[in-house]
Order: C-alpha cells, then sequence, then structure tokens
C-alpha cells in the first residue's frame, strides 16, 4: 500500500511547526498587507498577524495558493511514491481548491481533493479526522470518501467580539455597526453550504455564550469520540477561556484537555481579535 500523504491549506488554522509534527504538508495562502506579503502560518505567525491588524490603517486582504505550489508539491510526493491527498478550504470562499484541481490537470497526477466546504476550526477538525484515518492504513481515496460522509455531520459555531471588523471589510453598514456596537451585540456565525452565514446575534458575552451552547444542542451534541476543536482569534485566549468554564457541563469529564487552536489571517481579517469559535461533529442520528 502507498504512504498518503496529506496536503492541507493554512486557512485550517495549523500553523507549519505542528504540520511537521504530524507528518503534513501545509501550504500557505498569502497575507497582503499594503503590500508588504507573508505566508499565512509560515513567515507570519498568528499572533504577529493579529499585533498588525490592530495598527493598521487599512485592512489586510488574502489570496489564494496559485496552482503553481501545489504542482511542486505534487511532483514532489508523487516522486517519493505516495497517495496524494488534498483538503483545502471551501471553494465558495476562494479559489484555493481550484488551484488544486488546475495543478492536478497540469501535472497529470492522480490526487484526491475534498472540499471541506468549511473554514479555520472547521477544516480543521476533518484534516484532524484524515490524519486519524491516515494512521489507521486509509488509503486517499478511502479517507476522501469517509470525509464526505462525515461533512454532513460537521458542525462550526463563532462569536465575534467587535463589529469593526465586519465593518471595515464591508461586511456591515456603518449604521449597524454603531447601532450594535452601543448595544453590545455579538453576532453568531456558522459556515452554511460553504459560506459563512449569521446564526443570530445576541447581547453581550454571557447570552453570546448561551446562544452557542443552545446551537451545539440543536445538533444533538459533540460526539467526542470524533475531533473537536476550539479557537479563538488575537494574541490572547481569555474570551476562549472564559466560555470554557461557563460551559463547563459540555466538557467536563469527556477529554482529559480541550484542543485549542488560533484563528490566523483568512477568518481573522473579517473577524478581528476576540472571537471564539467551537466546531465538532455532531452526535445527531
Amino acid at each position: 500500500m502507498k504512504n498518503v500523504q496529506i496536503i492541507l491549506d493554512s486557512a485550517c488554522d495549523m500553523q507549519k511547526p505542528e504540520a511537521d509534527a504530524l507528518g503534513v504538508t501545509l501550504l500557505p495562502l498569502r497575507t497582503n498587507f499594503g503590500g508588504e506579503v507573508f505566508l499565512d502560518g509560515v513567515t507570519m505567525t498568528h499572533d504577529e498577524f493579529f499585533e498588525k491588524l490592530t495598527q493598521a490603517k487599512t485592512l489586510p486582504t488574502t489570496s489564494q495558493i496559485p496552482p503553481f505550489d501545489f504542482e511542486e508539491a505534487f511532483r514532489r510526493l508523487h516522486a517519493e511514491g505516495s497517495d496524494i491527498l488534498v483538503i483545502t478550504l471551501s471553494s465558495k470562499l476562494s479559489g484555493t481548491y481550484q488551484s488544486a484541481v488546475i495543478a492536478a490537470q497540469e501535472t497529470g497526477i492522480d490526487v484526491t481533493i475534498v472540499d471541506s466546504e468549511n473554514v479555520t476550526a472547521g477544516e480543521r477538525v476533518l484534516a484532524d479526522l484524515a490524519i486519524r484515518l491516515r494512521d489507521k492504513g486509509c488509503g486517499a481515496k478511502e479517507i476522501a470518501a469517509k470525509l464526505e460522509e462525515a461533512k454532513k455531520h460537521l458542525c462550526i459555531i463563532g462569536r465575534v467580539d467587535t463589529l469593526e471588523y465586519l465593518y471595515r471589510g464591508g461586511r456591515l453598514s456603518k449604521t449597524s455597526a454603531i447601532a450594535g456596537t452601543l448595544l453590545n451585540i455579538k453576532p453568531v456565525l456558522t459556515v452554511r453550504d460553504g459560506q459563512l452565514a449569521v446564526l443570530g446575534k445576541a447581547r453581550g458575552a454571557r447570552q453570546s455564550n448561551n446562544f452557542l451552547n443552545e446551537a451545539i444542542a440543536k445538533r444533538g451534541g459533540i460526539d467526542f469520540s470524533q475531533p473537536l476543536m476550539l479557537g479563538y482569534s488575537g494574541t490572547s485566549d481569555t474570551a476562549l477561556q472564559e466560555y470554557i468554564a461557563a460551559s463547563r457541563d459540555i466538557w467536563e469529564g469527556k477529554l482529559k484537555s480541550l484542543p485549542i487552536t488560533s484563528i490566523g489571517s483568512t477568518i481573522g481579517t473579517h473577524v478581528g481579535p476576540g472571537a471564539i469559535v467551537v466546531a465538532f461533529f455532531a452526535n445527531e442520528q
């Protein structure tokens, strides 16, 4: 059986040291700060990104991974005799999936490509499941089939702390941003059909935490036998730790420790610091 090599994009919010430790290839999206280009999670850490973001007069832009980067990775791994599996962020949020498809066509190499239809921690739990299946000896196509089935139960829910970046990014009107800030509104977001969607709005941290927990309960709770990921944006995880403490009934006795990741530039550009996210496979039947 061929050795399975997994290629991920940095929108899953895994950074290079962790990717190296897990034995996966991480290809970075680009982040452009006023003409200065950084490789997400490679030449710029998540902390460094948020330090620059909070000081920037204009929002940075992010761009897809070009086909050439995939071609290089495909040729290298193919020469090693690997069975190649690619997992990308949602094709409705970025052209990265299409870049992988183009690269496979250009090289003529048999590559299995999965559109996660998700991003950040949602893409990450799918990647973690793929790594788990790889380690059990599954082939690339078998893993892809299992991921497609698992996607039906994948859920991601997040809370935004500030409306500033949704407004600056053109996703919220000035009037709504001002009114929402005065009322301490914290939008609760999800990914639906591969795109970001507003699940609801809550006033204050406590109400938004309750909203997250209600959304988890509506999906039948968390399947703790499957990968789970909690995430935070910014240089501090204080908001996430407060949420975990306030929601201890969900986690207590389920896992020895909760997996936590920092959110990178792909979503961080739009939500700013202070956001929290929970991604899991639902316990629904």
